[in-house]
């Protein structure tokens, strides 16, 4: 590793924390019905099993940056400025740190993320939507 020093995880997490104003579930609902977008990473299998946050913007983890660059080419319409206040959700708050913190390396300098993720969302009895079953595109739809 030229150049790199390597860090465990837990080291390269709790680093990352040191950048973010984590928001607690109420903090997240609240902030969210003032304007903050609530992005949701999880991945599809989690939010069919689980449900999802009713108005969070839904990015697979792997397309977060280009959905969220205010300037690229594909971006969501959500990504409308470098102002934009972010709060990442993951399952239980580990990868939307580093995921917030990504999003601040953008210039999103707002980005933060939800202290224990969707769930302690859910446990916090806030409101939790069926998420839209998804298929492989092999498959074909009922009829």
């Amino acid at each position: 590793m030229s150049g790199t020093q390597a860090r465990s995880i837990d080291t390269l997490l709790a680093q990352a924390r040191t950048e973010l104003d984590r928001l607690s579930p109420e903090q997240a609902a609240e902030a969210a019905a003032t304007g903050t977008l609530l992005v949701d990473i999880r991945y599809a299998a989690l939010r069919e099993r689980d449900g999802i946050i009713p108005g969070a913007l839904i990015v697979e983890r792997n397309e977060l940056e280009w959905r969220l660059d205010p300037w690229g080419s594909h971006r969501a319409a959500e990504a409308t400025s470098h102002d934009l206040q972010v709060v990442v959700v993951c399952n239980e708050g580990y990868a939307s740190s580093l995921a917030a913190v990504s999003l601040r390396q953008l210039g999103l300098h707002r980005a933060t993320d939800l202290d224990g993720g969707f769930q302690a969302w859910r446990a916090a009895g806030l409101p939790v939507e069926p998420a839209p079953v998804t298929r492989p595109a092999s498959q074909p739809a009922d009829r």
